[in-house]
């Protein structure tokens, strides 16, 4: 049946060598199904297919073929449009036995009506691997659920494909580290697994779970009545999930942290945010106890306080913060006795920050160990300096505040030592006052670190005294030279007997223990008047000075001391 353009048309698609004619049966030399087709009166024909193609069941004649059933009118399209060739995938078979298949027709050249060669390549093979393979990638192997790449993609199609509102809820397990240090890997796993079916049969069929992180779940929830279904939705997975679990032979109680973020706050171009969200909302949680729903204030704030973040990392690393200088005088004479270094940091923008904001920011980061590091090998570089102006020592001491963060996490005493040395000054002209709530965490290693901290020669202070968690009993043991007496019992203490009753007994305290005093925040001779009076022998406050810049400080020094 097949003609001489049949073995052209072969040749020019380069499924056989030149130099073979249809006698020698080129269509039945391909190992694929193949046939050539062309229109008559009744749709099509097949002019000649080989013996691959009737093997593949596709039919051997068009009236029995799958192929014209289902691909007929564009192989009709095809032939009477002058196109020369097309190539798709076409799917056939039901759900259980699908065959894939890659179609390529080609026009053959003709005297008469218009003719064209169809292939057929099985890809079925190759297509189930690759969806296979596929959902693999898209598939958590532990629990079988999604993984976070295949929730994205659902999520994608979501937002793609319909207008229904949906929120997604981020659920954390809390304090899962534990179960694997203390039980074993296989418990974590266990209780991952356990966990994952508990939640799965609170939620609807059309609700989609997933697991996107080590112990963190995503659920992608259609919402059918209003906003607040996502909070009931939170509430019933918490109370689920506040259950024990039992693990071999222990029982586990575990909580859980709720974020929930809705997705009419995110536009389609960038779906995953309203996983960012949720995931934002989660930290909250862990903060609040309760479940959150994502706010885009706070969000924002949370986003001026990275920034903030990144700002005052590079500040630090630039040494581009300064340090104040403010005087601590003798309540009895008037002279200076000592300067308080304290930093403040203008950003390159030229925005001023509060030392409160900053520092607490520091303590939250971990950036107060840099910025401590700094701050005392500042002031001591400031004291060498106004010595060698005052041709030897200038009279005062320096002192620098220590973080309970710093003083838990570095090696304080060590990084005090180099700064001595490296500036060539003795530890007793230097000051370093901390917290009481240094004290609180870890006694004995604050102890111990105070104790390496006098064997150099400074002098230490407690801060804030009064206001923290002091045990009397271990604030006799430390080695702690002054009580800095809080400024909220000396602000208004002239008309508060009970603020005047609390000075007094920490001024007795600090005698009783051999101590001396500083008042803070003093701003009027009168309370600096009876402040002395009680027995008081230090005081800081505007009634003396502000902070002041370095040059500032020291030329202040010299006309109240020389």
């Amino acid at each position: 049946m097949a003609s001489q353009y049949e073995s052209l048309a072969l040749q020019g698609m380069g499924l056989i060598p030149p130099g073979l004619t249809a006698a020698d049966g080129a269509l039945e030399l391909l190992p694929i199904p193949a046939v050539i087709v062309g229109p008559c009166d009744t749709g099509l024909f097949f002019e000649a297919h080989n013996k691959a193609f009737r093997h593949a069941g596709l039919g051997h004649s068009p009236d029995r073929s799958i192929l014209v059933r289902q691909l007929g009118e564009r192989l009709m399209h095809f032939l009477l449009d002058g196109a020369t060739r097309d190539e798709f995938i076409w799917e056939t078979g039901d759900s259980v036995e699908i065959r894939h298949y890659r179609v390529t027709i080609a026009r053959i050249a003709s005297r008469c009506e218009p003719r064209a060669l169809v292939t057929l390549v099985d890809q079925t093979g190759e297509m189930r691997t690759e969806r296979n393979l596929r959902r693999e990638m898209l598939t958590d192997s532990l629990t079988g659920l999604a993984n976070r790449a295949g929730f994205n993609e659902r999520l994608e199609a979501l937002v793609a494909g319909q207008q229904q509102p949906f929120a997604v809820l981020v659920v954390d397990l809390e304090r899962f580290s534990r179960v694997n240090a203390c039980l074993g890997s296989l418990a974590g796993d266990e209780l991952l697994i356990t966990v994952a079916r508990r939640l799965k049969a609170a939620l609807r069929t059309c609700d989609i779970l997933a697991r996107t992180g080590g112990d963190e779940f995503a659920i992608l929830l259609a919402i059918d009545e209003d906003a607040d279904e996502a909070l009931r939705v939170a509430a019933r997975l918490r109370a689920v999930l506040a259950a024990p679990f039992r693990l071999s032979e222990t029982e586990v109680r575990i909580s859980c942290s709720i974020g929930i973020a809705h997705g009419d706050e995110v536009q389609d171009e960038d779906v995953g945010a309203v996983i960012r969200h949720a995931q934002f909302a989660v930290n909250r949680s862990k903060k609040s106890g309760r479940d959150e729903v994502y706010q885009k204030r706070a969000f924002a704030i949370a986003r001026e306080e990275f920034a903030v973040e990144a700002a005052l990392r590079r500040a630090i690393d630039s040494r581009a913060l300064r340090l104040h200088y403010q005087p601590i005088c003798d309540l009895s004479t008037g002279r200076i006795a000592a300067f308080e270094g304290l930093a403040r940091w203008t950003d390159e923008c030229g925005r001023s920050h509060p030392p409160d904001e900053f520092i607490a920011l520091a303590e939250n980061t971990g950036l107060i160990m840099p910025l401590g590091r700094w701050a005392i090998d500042e002031v001591v570089a400031t004291l060498a300096r106004w010595d060698r102006r005052y041709g030897g020592d200038c009279g005062v001491k320096l002192a620098v505040n220590l973080s309970a963060i710093q003083l838990h996490r570095d090696e304080i005493a060590p990084v005090v030592a180099a700064a001595l040395a490296a500036h060539g000054v003795d530890g007793t002209r230097l000051k370093l006052e901390l917290t009481e709530s240094a004290l609180v965490t870890d006694p004995d290693r604050i102890a111990d670190t105070l104790h390496a901290l006098k064997a150099l020669g400074t002098t230490l202070a407690m801060d804030d005294f009064g206001t923290g968690y002091s045990n009397l009993a271990s604030l006799q043991k430390l080695p702690i030279d002054i009580l800095k007496i809080d400024r909220s019992f000396v602000t208004g203490m002239l008309a508060d007997r009970d603020k005047i009753a609390i000075v007094r007994a920490i001024l007795s305290l600090a005698q009783t223990l051999g101590m001396t005093t500083v008042a803070e925040g003093i701003e009027t001779q009168e309370l600096a008047q009876t402040l002395s009076a009680l027995g008081c022998t230090h005081g800081q406050g505007y009634v003396f000075a502000r902070p002041l810049e370095a040059e500032e400080a020291y030329r202040l020094l010299l006309a109240r001391n020389i």
